[in-house]
């Protein structure tokens, strides 16, 4: 009987160690991230969100997993009491071994499923990991589960007084007015303005949305000695010439690598649809992490720069609606059809909003500004970023140099006037400053 209890015990015992060696600390790194920013790109495209909306639903997920992982940092600091309306943050007190990258994880997710139409991709996507999170180590993933989701439920409660539920309720663009200065909807969708409400929304380091009002557009006038009407005829020339040199020029590759419109709607016979493409703010997205996998930053690095990044993003959108609505300004397209020749269309399809000023331009002088204070300036890179859309990659030499382009290239693609493109660039850079000089992430 003797030896059966030391055979019985000796057989618990090895199955414990057995037990024991199989379970292993969840490891995450920062492609796991990566790819969770992805997924969260490809819903987006899926539910075709507009520009400002896509930058809300990047900046909050980010804020989650940054303030997961930086409550007790010795590197980084909580944005509490830096971004506007975000008070303390109160840590669920759970074991001190939790893991912090596995909780950011979760904390991204639970705020993302809550901003997207398709919640069930999410949460499809968020169970797959859960699975396998829980096979690997049960007490670790529920420790760092019980973490996220605590702090990631203050980021949802915070996010959803930023006004943008009010904002759905707001009465849409009235476009009948006799003035000939002002936005009309354009072909082939002639779509109503996106987003009038947008300045309404709290902004995470603007005082306000007019924080950076620009000049002015150059005044309107279809005076042939006019700033206006010279600028006009600047996009009329310049598209004519370009349309000369072929489909393959330069100026027109650069157009569409930046086009990143995802209201380009596509006719077939009687039918219309829309063709599926990122946002501008997607695409700087998709820079930073290019940024970060050239340069092997860790995960806190990482979760870091898509943070600072998309901060910057959203606020861009911000400031740049503000002035969009209060300008009201028409787009080249409409003046030269009704003025010019009737038979003109432009390179890229313009965007359903106001003109001045321009989108791409506020929101690359931005990012630009954050990303050269996060990885430096002259960081030469080849921006893949459009490859899954069927557009080549295209090499820069420095952040601020890819702004550049993408600003210039809304005149290639005739849809701004080049003021929009000039003031626009120069309000995105100071609200870069903003970022860069206001928010203090590092210890």
């Amino acid at each position: 009987m003797k030896i059966k209890a030391y055979i019985i015990i000796f057989g618990l015992l090895t199955f414990s160690w057995s037990c024991q060696e199989e379970t292993k600390p969840i490891d995450i790194s920062s492609e796991d991230y990566h790819q969770m920013v992805d997924k969260v790109t490809e819903v987006m495209v899926h539910d075709i969100f507009s520009p400002p909306v896509a930058s809300r639903i990047y900046v909050y997920p980010n804020i989650a997993a940054y303030e997961t992982l930086n409550q007790n940092s010795k590197s980084y600091k909580s944005l509490a009491n830096q971004l506007n309306g975000l008070k303390d943050i109160t840590p669920e007190k759970v074991n001190i071994n939790k893991n912090l990258r596995l909780a950011a994880l979760i904390a991204y997710l639970n705020v993302a499923k809550e901003l997207v139409f398709s919640k069930e991709k999410i949460t499809s996507y968020r169970d797959s990991l859960y699975a396998i999170w829980e096979t690997n180590n049960l007490a670790e993933y529920n420790n760092a589960k019980g973490y996220g989701l605590a702090i990631s439920e203050q980021i949802i409660n915070w996010m959803q007084d930023d006004q943008y539920a009010e904002t759905r309720t707001m009465p849409d663009y009235n476009i009948y007015t006799d003035d000939p200065s002002q936005w009309e909807p354009t072909p082939p969708a002639y779509m109503k303005g996106i987003e009038p409400h947008w300045n309404k929304l709290r902004p995470f380091v603007l005082d306000s949305a007019s924080q950076f009002k620009p000049v002015p557009h150059p005044k309107f006038s279809l005076q042939e000695d006019s700033e206006f009407y010279k600028e006009l005829m600047e996009v009329y020339n310049i598209t004519n010439a370009i349309r000369k040199k072929g489909d393959d020029c330069e100026e027109i590759e650069i157009a569409r690598f930046w086009d990143c419109n995802p209201f380009v709607s596509v006719n077939k016979g009687h039918f219309m649809f829309a063709e599926k493409k990122i946002t501008p703010g997607a695409h700087w997205i998709g820079i930073c992490k290019i940024a970060c996998q050239q340069t092997n930053a860790d995960f806190e690095k990482t979760v870091y720069a898509y943070t600072k990044t998309s901060i910057a993003i959203a606020d861009a959108f911000i400031s740049c609606w503000d002035e969009k609505y209060r300008s009201n300004l028409i787009r080249p397209e409409t003046l030269i059809n009704k003025y010019i020749d009737t038979e003109w269309t432009p390179i890229l399809q313009t965007p359903p909003f106001p003109e001045y000023t321009s989108g791409h331009s506020v929101v690359s002088g931005a990012s630009s500004e954050v990303l050269t204070e996060i990885f430096s300036d002259n960081f030469v890179f080849d921006d893949t970023t459009e490859l899954p859309y069927g557009l080549p990659m295209r090499s820069f030499k420095s952040f601020r140099l890819a702004a550049k382009e993408a600003a210039t290239s809304r005149l290639y693609g005739s849809i701004h006037y080049r003021a929009a493109i000039d003031v626009g660039l120069e309000q995105g850079i100071k609200l870069g400053y903003l970022v860069n000089n206001n928010l203090s992430f590092l210890k």
